[in-house]
């Protein structure tokens, strides 16, 4: 029996196996090809579930195919070439630095049963293909990648403001090319719920070409201009990261020794102070209550989760060696390959020890509040660092806005009043109150919770808007 999350894609029980990552919101597709081979479309640089599954089918990586030139992960396609022999399928308009199939509109690939045609669908990027796979040459289901993705079509602005209409107006023609397919045709999109490439929240991961028909408001608008600004009015704002990363999936990311990159050298407090004094980020990765607790003044709070791969590239810059401080039950492996994937290398070591070794070697410590709603009064600023649509759709009265990716360029300008930072559940607005701490900001403290707690814990109501 295969897992729930399995797709059918034909009726000789070919299968396509979503593996999803939660935290950068993407999906990674696995294709069993029948004959003992797959197919993997958009492979991450953590290859980790890839494998998994791979070996729990007992198939052969075949083939490794790249919808476009991700700028939210590194791809794993040369990993997979390089360890698996799996022929790379790419746009040949990608200039990709390393071997692989250029593809180009009307291409096509003979999977061994299924064939998988290459569509020009501009608009997420130049040079952007969606995969069409058909069998006995009928379409079974499409790989959008970043095109038409479920509920929406993802953005167009990593290009640069003077390209983002441009690309909106090819992304309104690739989106309606793909409803030119047959009804039934599958749509597995790379980008799905939680990635800031643009999906709804909540949204299903895969859909068809006619339920999206039927429900996607971008495919009901038929004049390019409202089309246009229906798409260019839903982007928010994206991690720094994105704007690096194209050109390093270009290049081709350094292959890696899955053996070796889940170890980080243990290094001394003596040692974490001198790469301190030269530029070196302590990331204190614990859960917040800890953190709160007692922390190392200065170290950046980003706690480990699903989403930590995206904070750490948001809010630390890619180019300053990192030294983690985490729990000694914390996934240390999970840790290094989230920052992997971000393409975020320069993790140098961790403090051996721990905040514990700190305190041990005389060194100060220091720690935040952390309040329950009722414990808010009116001397606190409420800071909220939500994303922008968050904020909109309710924030408690008189909170000041300002995103925690945006915070660095600000904390200058904020003066420092006491100060509760909020945001869903309390991790961005640690990372928030850190911040604050590096700057100077001395009265923090961290709000227990979210907005629908406060409502519910003092009776009091959200405001809508900005």
């Amino acid at each position: 029996m295969r897992d729930s999350n399995d797709v059918t894609v034909a009726a000789s029980s070919e299968a396509v196996l979503p593996l999803v990552d939660t935290g950068l919101g993407n999906s990674t597709y696995v294709v069993d090809l029948g004959d003992g081979g797959a197919l993997v479309v958009d492979p991450p640089r953590d290859l980790r579930a890839v494998r998994a599954a791979i070996g729990k089918a007992g198939l052969r990586i075949r083939f490794a195919a790249d919808t476009h030139l991700h700028a939210d992960f590194l791809s794993g396609a040369r990993q997979l070439a390089h360890d698996d022999g799996a022929q790379v399928l790419a746009s040949a308009a990608g200039g990709r630095q390393f071997g692989h199939r250029g593809l180009t509109d009307g291409d096509e690939v003979d999977l061994g049963g299924l064939v998988l045609s290459a569509m020009g669908t501009p608009g997420h990027t130049d040079e952007h293909l969606s995969f069409l796979v058909s069998d006995s040459g009928s379409p079974v289901g499409v790989f959008t990648g970043g095109s038409l993705i479920v509920g929406s079509a993802a953005r167009t602005d990593l290009l640069g403001p003077e390209r983002t209409e441009e690309l909106a107006r090819a992304q309104f023609r690739s989106l309606q090319r793909l409803a030119r397919l047959p009804d039934p045709t599958a749509v597995w999109p790379t980008h799905g719920a939680g990635s800031f490439c643009s999906a709804p929240p909540g949204a299903e991961r895969t859909s068809t070409i006619g339920r999206e028909l039927a429900s996607n408001p971008l495919l009901r608008i038929d004049d390019e201009d409202r089309f246009v600004e229906q798409l260019l009015g839903s982007l928010g704002s994206h991690p720094p990261y994105f704007l690096r990363l194209a050109e390093v999936n270009r290049r081709g990311p350094t292959l890696l020794d899955a053996t070796t990159a889940g170890r980080l050298p243990q290094l001394p407090v003596s040692d974490v102070r001198r790469r301190r004094a030269a530029g070196a980020v302590l990331v204190d990765v614990r859960p917040v209550a800890h953190y709160a607790r007692a922390h190392i003044q200065g170290a950046v709070s980003i706690p480990l989760r699903a989403q930590f791969a995206t904070w750490l590239g948001w809010m630390v810059a890619a180019d300053v060696p990192i030294v983690v401080v985490r729990d000694p039950d914390q996934d240390l492996v999970e840790l290094i390959w989230q920052a992997l994937n971000i393409g975020v290398e320069r993790l140098v070591g961790e403090l051996a020890g721990g905040t514990d070794a700190w305190a041990a070697a005389g060194l100060p410590t220091t720690g935040i509040r952390l309040l329950g709603p009722a414990e808010i009064d009116q001397q606190h600023r409420v800071l909220d660092v939500r994303q922008e649509a968050e904020f909109t759709s309710g924030h408690l009265p008189g909170a000041v806005h300002v995103e925690l990716g945006s915070l660095t360029h600000v904390t200058a300008a904020l003066t420092d009043v006491p100060t509760v930072v909020m945001c869903g559940h309390g991790e961005r607005a640690a990372g928030a109150a850190s911040l604050l701490e590096r700057a100077g900001h001395h009265e923090v403290a961290v709000l227990r919770g979210g907005p629908d707690d406060w409502a519910a814990a003092t009776g009091g109501e959200l405001v809508p808007g900005p």
